[in-house]
């Protein structure tokens, strides 16, 4: 064999071999972006949520729908992963991230520091700000310092609830908002203390009229609502924090809260 052939031959087989290691780069690259995250199933983004929270994940026409399940697709999508909800009901829900149920809990969880020692946070995807909600002819509540001794209805163990007794209400329980907001009307309680985007879900479709409603902000720093994950998913943690950032600053985030609320809640 002549050297201008070896030399040829020599040139190929380098040029392979260069091909092949940037294809071998190329695939790792792209890979590193879902291995190595500690998740649950190869490829997929496992979330856990209640499914009966409406606008937050609920069903329609028996499909699983929602803000939060909007923003669990996008998440994953921005992660090249793919979204696979797994309903379950509150009392297990934050458990099955201990369990291995799922890789991640979306279901308008608040950040607090008794749930910061055993779990990790995302960034917030909503400001839940507080309003104070009464009947439209209780001129002497206009804020939470006008509570003390007043019947308030509240979800047991909510963060309102907190709110309502630390301010001194007498807590009445209640199943969900739109029983606290008939307590109200009925004049069985004087008001109740809640989220501002539970407000803009329910005036989307029913009368608030008799009703009175002030921001107390001010009064209440706002709850950060974040993504639930196990200790041992920084990788994960990480990952979710960037593709959220990525879907505030293209808009999406918004676009979701104005779909769902008929507001921005995300800021």
């Amino acid at each position: 064999m002549n050297f201008r052939k070896i030399v040829k031959l020599g040139s190929v087989f380098i040029g392979a071999a260069l091909l092949t290691v940037g294809l071998s780069a190329c695939s790792s690259k792209s890979s590193s972006t879902t291995e190595n995250l500690g998740l649950n199933q190869k490829g997929t983004l496992t979330i856990g949520l209640e499914g009966t929270y409406a606008p937050y994940s609920y069903r329609k026409d028996g499909k699983l729908t929602g803000f939060e399940v909007e923003l669990g697709k996008a998440l994953a999508k921005q992660m090249g992963l793919k979204a696979k909800f797994v309903p379950t009901k509150w009392d297990g829900l934050v458990a099955g991230l201990g369990s291995n149920k799922y890789d991640v809990v979306l279901n308008n969880i608040t950040k607090t520091p008794e749930r910061a020692k055993s779990y990790l946070f995302s960034k917030p995807y909503i400001y839940s700000r507080y309003v104070l909600i009464t009947n439209k002819d209780k001129s002497n509540l206009n804020s939470l310092n006008d509570i003390k001794g007043q019947k308030f209805a509240e979800g047991t163990g909510t963060n309102n609830e907190q709110v309502a007794k630390k301010f001194g209400a007498t807590i009445v329980p209640s199943g969900d908002f739109t029983t606290s907001i008939a307590l109200i009307k009925q004049g069985r309680v004087a008001g109740t203390i809640n989220a501002r985007e539970a407000w803009l879900a329910y005036k989307k479709s029913n009368s608030t009229t008799g009703l009175k409603v002030k921001d107390v902000s001010s009064e209440q720093k706002a709850a950060q609502v974040v993504a639930l994950f196990n200790k041992k998913s920084t990788k994960l943690q990480q990952k979710t924090n960037q593709a959220l950032a990525k879907l505030r600053q293209n808009g999406t985030l918004t676009k979701l809260s104005k779909k769902y609320f008929n507001g921005d809640i995300t800021k």
